[in-house]
C-alpha cells in the first residue's frame, strides 16, 4: 500500500501553475512532453512530469534493423532526460490510478515505498502490451517483438540457436534448432521475419558445419497475403511474392493456437518442430488501464475527437491506448505518425482549456505507410494513390525513418552502422546477460515428449493442470509405469541422484507444468532439510513401487 507521509506525495494544487502528469514514454506520451515543454516555455502556466518504465525513448520502426544488426542496439534509443530537459522524469512501473482523488501511484522500485503523484492534468499514453491470452503455451514459449529489450532478447536467442544446431548430434534437434517461426503478417511479423531471415543466413556463413538450406524461417500468416490489412492488394501481393523469392516459408490462411517447449501448433493441425518462435498477435489495452474500468472500444479509451477522454474531466489520452474518432467517423489509425501529432494537439488543446478558449477536434489524413521486406527491398504506400516497391521503396523507407530520428548524434550513429552494414559482415556475437532463469511455467499438447528416458536430469516439473505419462522403455518397447495428476511432481529423482533420467515422461492431455530448474532445486534442497526429505521420502516410495511391480509375475 502506498504511504501518505509527505516525502512520499508528489506534486500540489495550490501551485499557480496547473501540474500535468503523462504516463508512459512511447511517440505519443514523449512528444506530448515535449510540446508542453514549449507551451510552458512561452508562458503558459504548466509543470510537466513524466513517468515511464525505461529513461529513453525507442524509435520503434527500426526495431527490425537491430533484431538483424544492422544499426547498434542503442543507435535507437534517445534518453528522456536529453530529450525533456524541463519535464521532471519519474522511470517506474505505474501500479494504480485514483480518478477520483487525482492520484498515480508508482510501485517502489529499488526503493522500499510506493511514491504517488498527484496531477491536475492526466495524459495517458501507456500504449498496449502483448497479449498472448488465448492461446495455450503463448505465454510460456512465445518470443515477443515489441520493444527493443524484445528485439535484444530475440537476436540473442536466435545466435544461441545457431550456435547449440552447430554442435547437434541428432537431425531432429538440429533441425528444430534451426527452424524460426514468425506468427503473425502484418508489419511487425513481416518486417521481423524479413529481417531475421537475412541475419540468420548471413550468421550461418561463419559456422562450417551449418548449410544455408538447412535453415527454414516460416511465417505464419490467417490471410492470403502479407501486409493485406494495411496496404492495398497490389503491394501486398508483391510482399507476399518477394518474401517467398527470398527463402520465407509462408504459411498461409492459418494460424498459430498453441505452443509447446519443442512445437509450434497451427490451426490446420501441423505441428512445426522449432526452438524458436516469435510472436507479433494483436496487442491489448494496459492492465493498469483496463483496471479503471473506463468506456473504451476495441480495448481503446473512448475519446473526444479533441482527445479529451470521454465522460472525464482532466483526463486526456492519445496513441495506441486511444480511440480516437476521425473527421469521417472512422477511428484514428495506431500509428507513431498519427501518435506524434496527437501529441502536439493535446498540448495545443489543453493550454487552450486553461486559458478557457475552445479546443480543436483532431484530423490528419497520413503521409503514407512504409514497410521493409529485407534484401534491400521495401513497400510504400504513399498519399494520392502512389505506390512503390523494391529499391526506391527501401531507399525511402530508410530515408524517412532516418530524418524522423530525434537528434544529430542519432542520426550520425544509424548512418555509420548502415554504412559499416553495407561493407562488413554480421557479428553475431551473443550477450548473455543476467543470471538463472528461475521458475517457469510451460505448456505440452497431448502426446508432446516432456523429456525422454537418458536426458539429463536438469529440472523438477510440478503439474498445474493436464496428466503425465511416466514411461520406462523396456526391451524395445515403452512401459507405462504410472499416471500423474495435477499437484503432483515427478523428475526429482535424477536432480537427487545427479543421474540422467531412468524413465521419460509424455503429456497424456493438455499439460500445464511448473518447472523449477536444477540450481534452484539444488539451493532449495541444500538450504532446507525438510524440503530435501519431502522428496527423498516421494522418490523412495516411487523407487519401492517400480520394485514391486518388477517383481510381479508377468
Amino acid at each position: 500500500m502506498p504511504v501518505s507521509a509527505p516525502d512520499d506525495v508528489r506534486g500540489g494544487r495550490g501551485s499557480a501553475r496547473s501540474r500535468v502528469l503523462v504516463l508512459g514514454g512511447g511517440f505519443g506520451g514523449a512528444y506530448a512532453a515535449m510540446a508542453l515543454e514549449r507551451r510552458a516555455a512561452r508562458g503558459v502556466p504548466l509543470e510537466v512530469a513524466l513517468v515511464n518504465r525505461e529513461n529513453y525513448l525507442v524509435f520503434q520502426p527500426m526495431l527490425a534493423e537491430v533484431l538483424a544488426g544492422d544499426v547498434g542496439m542503442l543507435d535507437t534509443v534517445t534518453p528522456l532526460r536529453q530529450l525533456l530537459p524541463r519535464t521532471e522524469l519519474f522511470v517506474r512501473e505505474v501500479s494504480g490510478i485514483d480518478l477520483e482523488r487525482r492520484v498515480v501511484t508508482l510501485d517502489a522500485g529499488l526503493g522500499s515505498r510506493a511514491l504517488e503523484l498527484r496531477y491536475d492534468q492526466l495524459v495517458l499514453a501507456l500504449g498496449a502490451v502483448t497479449d498472448f491470452r488465448g492461446v495455450p503455451g503463448l505465454p510460456e514459449h512465445a518470443l515477443p517483438f515489441k520493444t527493443l529489450a524484445d528485439a535484444v532478447r530475440i537476436r540473442n536467442h536466435v545466435i544461441d540457436a545457431l550456435e547449440q544446431a552447430s554442435v547437434a548430434r541428432e537431425r531432429e534437434l538440429r533441425s528444430a534448432l534451426l527452424t524460426f517461426v514468425i506468427a503473425g503478417g502484418g508489419f511487425s511479423g513481416t518486417e521481423a521475419a524479413a529481417a531475421l531471415g537475412d541475419f540468420v543466413r548471413a550468421a550461418a556463413r561463419t559456422y562450417s558445419s551449418l548449410p544455408a538450406e538447412e535453415i527454414r524461417v516460416v511465417l505464419v500468416h490467417s490471410g492470403g497475403h502479407v501486409l493485406e490489412r494495411e496496404l492495398t492488394g497490389a503491394l501486398a501481393r508483391y510482399s507476399t511474392a518477394t518474401l517467398a523469392e527470398h527463402g520465407i516459408e509462408l504459411l498461409l490462411r492459418t494460424r498459430l493456437v498453441a505452443a509447446s517447449p519443442r512445437h509450434a501448433v497451427l490451426s490446420d493441425g501441423t505441428r512445426i518442430a522449432t526452438r524458436t518462435l516469435i510472436s507479433t498477435v494483436p496487442s491489448s489495452p494496459n492492465p493498469v488501464l483496463e483496471r479503471l474500468g473506463l468506456a473504451h472500444v476495441g480495448g481503446r479509451l473512448r475519446c473526444e475527437p479533441t482527445l479529451a477522454l470521454a465522460g472525464r474531466e482532466r483526463v486526456w489520452a492519445l496513441g495506441d491506448c486511444a480511440h480516437v474518432p476521425m473527421p469521417g467517423g472512422e477511428p484514428c489509425p495506431a500509428t507513431a505518425q498519427h501518435a506524434i501529432r496527437q501529441a502536439r494537439l493535446l498540448a495545443a488543446n489543453l493550454a487552450a482549456v486553461l486559458a478557457g478558449a475552445p479546443a480543436r477536434p483532431f484530423s490528419y489524413a497520413g503521409r503514407g505507410k512504409l514497410g521493409a521486406l529485407g534484401h534491400r527491398r521495401a513497400v510504400a504506400e504513399l498519399p494520392g494513390g502512389v505506390c512503390l516497391a523494391g529499391v526506391s521503396a527501401w531507399l525511402l523507407w530508410r530515408g524517412v525513418y532516418w530524418s524522423k530520428l530525434p537528434g544529430r548524434a542519432r542520426k550520425t550513429r544509424v548512418l555509420l552502422s548502415w554504412l559499416g552494414d553495407a561493407m562488413l559482415p554480421p557479428h553475431p556475437v551473443q550477450l548473455k546477460l543476467g543470471g538463472g532463469r528461475g521458475a517457469s511455467h510451460a505448456h505440452y499438447e497431448p502426446g508432446e515428449t516432456v523429456f525422454e528416458q537418458g536426458d539429463d536430469g536438469d529440472c523438477l516439473y510440478m503439474i498445474v493442470a493436464g496428466e503425465v505419462e511416466v514411461l520406462r522403455r523396456v526391451d524395445d518397447a515403452l512401459e507405462l509405469v504410472r499416471t500423474l495428476g495435477p499437484g503432483e511432481y515427478f523428475g526429482e529423482l535424477a536432480l537427487l541422484e545427479r543421474r540422467p533420467r531412468s524413465a521419460g515422461a509424455r503429456a497424456r492431455s493438455s499439460l500445464d507444468l511448473l518447472v523449477l530448474p536444477a540450481g534452484d532445486f539444488a539451493a532449495l534442497a541444500g538450504g532446507l532439510s525438510e524440503f530435501r526429505e519431502a522428496f527423498e521420502a516421494i522418490a523412495h516410495a516411487r523407487t519401492q513401487a517400480d520394485a514391486a511391480r518388477a517383481a510381479r509375475p508377468s
